[in-house]
């Protein structure tokens, strides 16, 4: 579902750096007013800067996206700011990883908390009021492409990813006949500081200790894995023509169509083996058309 964007107001978790600024700095491109919402007072400030230097018409406001209220809080914001929000970005996000016997229980926690929580309270808080003004909206959902494959040792990363995808394709259908458009953003790696997510672990989780984010085998190789990433400037520009066009799956990483069909091939490799089954041999074979009445499926 294409959205108009020239005059409307977005609204971005995580948008103090990393993905969030960029996508930020493309909306303005298109002359859209910004919200930047993100847990890190400093880096919001910097933000709020680098933006004005664009003129770009820009509010900030502290937020945690682990905790429902400030979501509600930092709308309300965003409404007393610029009046609508037509744009929600659930962005922030965080990255844990380790052998699977080394994830402390805190960690499992804040990521779940973070990507999966996050993310649908974004969605809960804001879906109301894109619907009350009638002129339509878009939610932008950041996922990765560990939300497509999963790597050994990024299982808790991987397993918030796969739900952020699942959300966003079971939303996408819900809120077409609503006149709002859903898209799940699934990058590889990107120049961005994910690897040193733990540096604004809240107090509940912990605090900021050190946490393995699963994306190399040592620190150093985790940090030159993120850092040799493409530039985040493109995925802001990716990010603008996907709610442009109305796409749900927006990929950036075009060489990563390769592992995604591996895994669809393993898994219809299953399915085969399942249809030579002599323990299945035994049940009728279903109609999927009976079986998914009143279910809708992603491109239907």
């Amino acid at each position: 579902m294409a959205l108009d964007l020239k005059g409307k107001v977005a609204f971005i978790t995580g948008g103090a750096s990393g993905l969030g600024l960029s996508m930020a700095r493309a909306f303005g491109k298109e002359g859209m007013k910004v919200m930047l919402a993100d847990i890190d007072e400093t880096a919001l400030a910097a933000a709020k800067k680098d933006l004005e230097d664009r003129q770009v018409p820009v509010s900030t406001v502290l937020c945690d996206v682990t905790d429902r209220n400030s979501l509600k809080s930092a709308a309300l914001k965003t409404i007393a700011d610029f009046g609508k929000v037509h744009v929600v970005c659930n962005n922030a996000g965080v990255a844990v990883g380790g052998a699977y016997d080394t994830v402390r229980d805190k960690d499992w926690d804040w990521i779940i908390d973070v990507n999966v929580k996050g993310v649908y309270y974004g969605v809960e808080t804001f879906m109301p009021l894109i619907l009350s003004h009638g002129e339509g909206g878009h939610f932008v959902n950041t996922a990765s492409m560990a939300g497509m494959i999963s790597p050994p040792n990024l299982e808790p990363y991987c397993a918030t990813k796969f739900a952020v995808v699942a959300m966003s394709e079971g939303w996408a259908m819900q809120f077409a006949p609503l006149g709002v458009g859903v898209s799940v953003l699934c990058p590889g790696f990107v120049k961005t500081l994910i690897h040193e997510s733990w540096r604004n672990k809240q107090s509940k989780y912990g605090g900021a200790v050190d946490t393995d984010p699963g994306v190399g085998a040592t620190r150093e190789q985790a940090a030159a894995n993120v850092l040799g990433g493409i530039d985040p400037e493109v995925v802001g520009a990716r990010v603008v023509e996907g709610v442009k066009g109305g796409e749900l799956h927006i990929f950036t990483h075009r060489e990563m169509r390769a592992f995604v069909e591996m895994r669809f091939q393993m898994i219809l490799q299953g399915f085969d083996r399942a249809d030579a089954s002599p323990a299945l041999s035994v049940l009728p074979k279903a109609d999927p058309a009976t079986m998914l009445q009143g279910i809708q499926t992603p491109g239907h």
